[in-house]
């Protein structure tokens, strides 16, 4: 996924979006894979023997609806001599989405990676488990918070934070007494902290190895603590190798973890979540100072657009609309309309009719091909962070960081 640009991932996951939504009244939709090295002579063969057995099929609706996909799926394949690059997935039948009629959908998907699988389904919905997988950050990043007090271990996947553990400790706080008692106690709360950081370690050690592709481990704390803490090689040395850094936090729980990873950003400059709030702080700079090079809002943004002076337009992946040109069979009116749902009825706005949907286009990749024919950079912030809630709540999904000031 690293090749794809930001509006290409975000076709990618809408478009696997709406096919999750589609189901069949029956077992009636096929979700055929082809890797890449597959020969399209064995493929044909399995799809005539799959059609001679469907024909079998009790239910005559759903014969019907079964064999006609699999004559789509046949008659696409003839125009390939061999499958591209990374294999193709067909997605064909008789479906609909929620509270809508169903339709014939005939999809076909080249991946952005490889397949590494030969595989026919026929089922109620079309089988996508493979290529949602594509969307998942392989890489992830350790997290761990400690201190005497309490520790949370937690993971960094691309833009989101998971919290795995957090734990308490028993060891006692400081001791107002002097001489032999003190002495003691302190060998006490010793002995306690050594307990309390080998079992924090432990605990850290088990999620951390359970963790195939984890790129690095992140360690924070405040004061010397931590340093305490990993100079006892209370890690197992393959984590204990791995560190990436380590950094002073103010907080060692699960809000500790977002503080770390803040404070961890120049490390941490490849993944999604540090280029996302980079991006944000930049507008959000150049909102609060007199520069005039933020700029926000649908007709705002594609009005610089349009002249190019957008250096870096910024879009919320929870943008939702859609632009459709519609027709009216009655009085003829035709013209373009803004709406949340493609598939609904869209009445004229001259004499009320219902109108025929001409064209239907995605916003967000509209304000995408715009930037494209400028040479503007395009960033896509995910919903599910901070800044892409802010992105969308305050500034409606779209925004943009000028090249120069406009009037």
């Amino acid at each position: 996924m690293e090749n794809l640009t930001q509006a290409e991932k975000y076709r990618f996951k809408r478009k696997l979006e709406e096919l999750e939504d589609v189901k069949g009244q029956h077992t009636e939709l096929i979700s055929l894979y082809i890797p890449p090295d597959k020969q399209i002579s064995d493929v044909m063969a399995q799809l005539r023997d799959e059609y001679s057995q469907s024909s079998n099929i009790k239910s005559k609706q759903t014969r019907k609806n079964v064999l006609a996909a699999i004559e789509s799926i046949m008659s696409q394949l003839r125009y390939f001599k061999s499958p591209p690059p990374n294999g193709m997935v067909f997605l064909v039948g008789e479906g609909a989405r929620k509270g809508k009629q169903p339709k014939m959908i005939s999809e076909v998907v080249e991946p952005p990676l490889p397949i590494s699988i030969y595989l026919y389904r026929c089922d109620s919905s079309f089988f996508l488990d493979p290529l949602q997988e594509m969307l998942e950050e392989k890489d992830c990043y350790g997290l761990l918070l400690i201190d005497r007090r309490e520790c949370t271990i937690g993971f960094l996947f691309g833009k989101r934070i998971d919290m795995a553990a957090y734990m308490t400790s028993r060891v006692p706080g400081k001791h107002g007494r002097g001489g032999q008692s003190q002495r003691r106690f302190e060998r006490l709360t010793e002995i306690a902290a050594h307990e309390w950081f080998k079992k924090a370690g432990e605990k850290a050690t088990d999620l951390f190895l359970e963790k195939e592709n984890l790129k690095g481990v992140l360690v924070g704390g405040p004061g010397p603590t931590k340093r305490e803490f990993l100079n006892g090689n209370y890690l197992d040395y393959r984590i204990q190798g791995n560190i990436v850094g380590i950094y002073d936090t103010g907080y060692t729980d699960e809000y500790g973890l977002k503080e770390l990873v803040n404070t961890a950003a120049d490390d941490l400059e490849e993944m999604d979540i540090i280029r996302e709030k980079r991006v944000m702080n930049r507008f959000m700079s150049e909102l609060r100072s007199d520069s005039g090079l933020a700029v926000y809002g649908e007709d705002e943004v594609k009005r610089a657009l349009t002249i190019g002076a957008v250096d870096t337009l910024v879009l919320s992946d929870e943008l939702r609309k859609y632009r459709v040109k519609v027709s009216c069979p009655e009085c003829g009116y035709s013209g373009h309309q803004i709406v949340k749902d493609p598939d609904s009825e869209i009445s004229c706005p001259e004499c009320g009719t219902v109108t025929t949907i001409e064209e239907v286009k995605d916003m967000l990749e509209e304000y995408a091909d715009m930037a494209q024919q400028v040479s503007t950079d395009v960033q896509i912030i995910s919903g599910e962070t901070e800044e892409g809630s802010i992105l969308l709540t305050a500034f409606g999904g779209v925004a943009g960081i000028l090249r120069y000031r406009i009037r």
